[in-house]
C-alpha cells in the first residue's frame, strides 16, 4: 500500500511540528555515527587489540578469561 501526496504532507508536517516542539524545548538534532560491531573488520580489530593488551599486561589473561565467561558470543 502506497501512501497519497496528502498523507505524505501530513506526515511531513507533523514530524516538523514535532521538531519544532524539541527545539522550543532547548534540544537540537544530532547525528552519530558509530562503528558496526557486527563487521568482521570491528571484529578482527577488537581481538587483535585485546590480544596485544593480554600480551603485554600480565592481568590481560584473567581479563580476557573474566570477559570470555562473562560474555555469551553469538553462533557464526
Amino acid at each position: 500500500m502506497t501512501a497519497s501526496p496528502q498523507d505524505m504532507a501530513s506526515s511531513s508536517q507533523r514530524m516538523t511540528r514535532y521538531r519544532q516542539r524539541l527545539r522550543e524545548a532547548g534540544l537540537k538534532p544530532v547525528q552519530i555515527w558509530v562503528q558496526d560491531s557486527a563487521s568482521p573488520a570491528f571484529i578482527e580489530k577488537c581481538t587483535r587489540q585485546s590480544r596485544a593488551v593480554a600480551a603485554h599486561d600480565p592481568a590481560g589473561d584473567a581479563v580476557l578469561r573474566e570477559i570470555e565467561a562473562l560474555y555469551e558470543w553469538p553462533e557464526n
